[in-house]
């Protein structure tokens, strides 16, 4: 190939990447951004002693004829399906007044004379899904973090857009740049029972 062949060849390599690259803006290699550059959103924390959708409870009723316990999961509208009792809110509720609830129900509707509930949260979960190894739910801890959870859940795939990961909390989306959170931890995302993260693939 003609040396001037080749340069030009070299230069349309380049102007390619160059607009391949260009939707993902300048970044600084090696240094991470600066104060007062690029930052994460910091989703509005909340209360975890509160329950919320996708926690795990273990009910337990003693005290009646017919004493019982249920594993019972909170639904997506914040509730529980409860023997004789149907549809409960639980979501908003710690264990103990969801119990003090529970008791009040059973007695108000003349189901039982007396009964003792007790609640115990057993199971919370995060959701992890997309590009990543092993989709699915991850344990959630009081330490979890996005990236965290990434790893847990296998890492990335190959294809992945680790700079477009959408996190799901109350009805509302986040778009979280996972390079960015490991890069500086302080701009990694502490994550609540019933997040979900989704990794999107990337187009390239």
């Amino acid at each position: 190939m003609q040396p001037v062949a080749m340069m030009r060849r070299m230069a349309a390599v380049l102007l390619v990447m160059c607009l391949c690259w260009w939707p993902l803006g300048c970044q600084q290699v090696g240094g991470g951004a600066e104060p007062g550059g690029r930052h994460n959103p910091q989703p509005p924390a909340a209360d975890v002693a509160t329950l919320r959708p996708g926690d795990t409870v273990l009910v337990e009723l003693q005290g009646i004829p017919d004493p019982a316990q249920f594993n019972l999961q909170i639904d997506d509208q914040g509730q529980l399906s409860l023997r004789y009792l149907g549809k409960v809110e639980a979501a908003g509720e710690t264990a103990s007044t969801l119990a003090e609830r529970i008791h009040a129900l059973y007695l108000e509707r003349d189901i039982y004379r007396q009964i003792n509930v007790s609640v115990v949260l057993s199971e919370r979960l995060v959701y992890v899904g997309g590009e990543v190894q092993r989709p699915g739910p991850v344990t959630w801890s009081n330490d979890l973090t996005l990236t965290k959870a990434i790893t847990a859940a296998g890492g990335f795939g190959l294809y992945a857009r680790e700079q477009g990961v959408q996190l799901s909390r109350d009805e509302r989306s986040y778009t979280v740049d996972a390079r960015l959170a490991q890069e500086r931890p302080g701009e990694d995302v502490r994550l609540l029972p019933g997040d979900t993260l989704y990794v999107p693939r990337s187009a390239f």
